[in-house]
């Protein structure tokens, strides 16, 4: 798609008109730099050919709901549009000058902000979990049907069939391997063993996708989450995809365990919910996240 395409669904959205510059593509959309002509107004912008316009929708729904439950910062929402005549779909958001430098206490900031978010009552959903719309975990789809119930039952019905069942049979879909899927099967038949210590999922509404690239520091020093995979969910899900691919920042568990605490079973719950992400890539980028998800599954099968 073109500069112009995208520049004329702006000018059609916010009026007046816009000059682009080309960002890093993902492997999902392209990404823009827009200024308004006749001002200082600088957006960020995601662009995909209209058929995956749910993909861009679903993340300005997202953002909108983080926004509107507080706690922690997101990029401003200036529109998304989708034009079929021109095959392009466009999401509009606030530019962010991130900064390079964390100041010392970035981690405790992110893990109060964190707490807060996740301890606030989710405007839907009367204790389930799920979510009102499927929505995108990076380039795919993610299920998010309501649970029956609340409660360690509806929590485990939730992450056996919207969450670990539903990235089984995509694999499956795709030939993955059929040891791979069998030990999937397996750990969704184990899920309630993993909460015989008394721990009761509590519905939350979480980022979703939340490793490092997907929050930054302002300048003021606060964090910003972006990219989101909302649902309403356990937080613990939330806080093992922090630790998958890193680590928090230094001064986040402090922080998150004073504000929201933190039941003592989480360290062996947190690879059932990074098992997840680790099938979502195996999907998207195959290589060796199949093996590492085999390896992962089998020890939490031990």
């Amino acid at each position: 798609m073109s500069a112009d395409v995208v520049a004329a669904i702006l000018s059609a959205g916010l009026g007046g008109r816009w000059q682009l510059h080309a960002l890093n593509a993902s492997s999902f959309c392209a990404t823009w730099r827009a200024q308004r002509a006749s001002s200082n107004e600088v957006l960020f912008i995601k662009s995909t050919p209209a058929a995956q316009a749910t993909m861009l929708q679903a993340e300005a729904d997202g953002l909108a709901t983080l926004a509107a439950a507080g706690g922690i910062r997101t990029p401003e929402l200036a529109g998304c549009w989708s034009d079929a005549p021109a095959d392009t779909a466009v999401l509009a958001l606030q530019w962010l000058d991130l900064s390079t430098r964390q100041p010392t206490d970035f981690g405790a900031r992110l893990g109060r902000h964190l707490a807060a978010l996740h301890g606030a009552a989710p405007a839907i959903g009367d204790g389930r979990f799920g979510w009102s719309r499927d929505n995108w975990l990076g380039g795919t789809p993610q299920r998010n049907r309501w649970s029956r119930s609340g409660g360690v039952a509806g929590w485990i019905e939730f992450w056996a069939h919207e969450r670990l069942g539903a990235m089984a049979d995509r694999l499956a879909a795709t030939g993955a391997a059929v040891e791979l899927i069998a030990a999937v099967r397996r750990v969704m038949d184990s899920l309630p063993g993993f909460f015989d210590d008394g721990h009761v999922p509590r519905a939350s509404l979480i980022h979703g996708d939340l490793w490092s690239g997907n929050w930054g520091c302002l300048h003021d020093g606060d964090p910003v989450l972006y990219d989101p995979a909302v649902a309403i969910s356990d937080a613990e899900a939330e806080l093992a995809m922090m630790e998958l691919f890193g680590a928090p920042p230094a001064g986040f568990w402090p922080a998150y365990r004073e504000a929201a605490g933190l039941h003592e079973g989480y360290a062996r719950r947190r690879g059932l919910y990074q098992l997840y992400h680790l099938l979502n890539h195996a999907l998207l980028f195959g290589g060796g996240y199949a093996a590492q998800a085999a390896r992962l599954a089998a020890a939490l099968l031990r």
